[in-house]
C-alpha cells in the first residue's frame, strides 16, 4: 500500500505516509484516507519521508486536504520531505500555506 494512515489513540492527529509517486494514481486512496474520520482529527501530518515525487496533481490533493481540515486555520504539516519534493513546494509556494518541516 502507498498511502498508510496512522490514527493516534485520543485520534487528535491523523498521519498520512506517502510511498513512492505521489500523483493522481493515489487520488483516491488519499481522500479516503481523511474523508470519513469521525470525529475530525485536530491535526494532520502528511508524511513524505518515502515519497519520490510529486506532481501537480499531489499538490491539488493536499490543497483538497486543507480545505477539509478547515481552510486557512487548518493545522497542516508536510513532514520529511527530500530535497526534490521540498524543491517542489518551495516553487508552488506551499511553504506559505503549510508547515514543511
Amino acid at each position: 500500500m502507498s498511502v498508510v494512515t496512522e490514527l493516534t489513540p485520543d485520534g487528535q492527529k491523523l498521519t498520512i505516509v506517502i510511498s513512492g509517486r505521489f500523483d493522481f494514481a493515489k487520488h483516491q486512496e488519499f481522500r479516503e484516507s481523511y474523508e470519513n474520520l469521525q470525529p475530525k482529527p485536530e491535526s494532520f501530518e502528511v508524511n513524505l519521508k518515502d515519497a519520490t515525487y510529486l506532481d501537480s496533481s499531489a499538490l491539488g490533493m493536499l490543497l483538497l486536504l486543507r480545505d477539509h481540515a478547515g481552510g486557512e486555520d487548518a493545522n497542516i504539516k508536510l513532514s520529511y520531505a527530500s530535497a526534490d519534493v521540498r524543491k517542489i513546494l518551495a516553487i508552488s509556494n506551499f511553504e506559505q500555506i503549510f508547515d514543511v518541516a
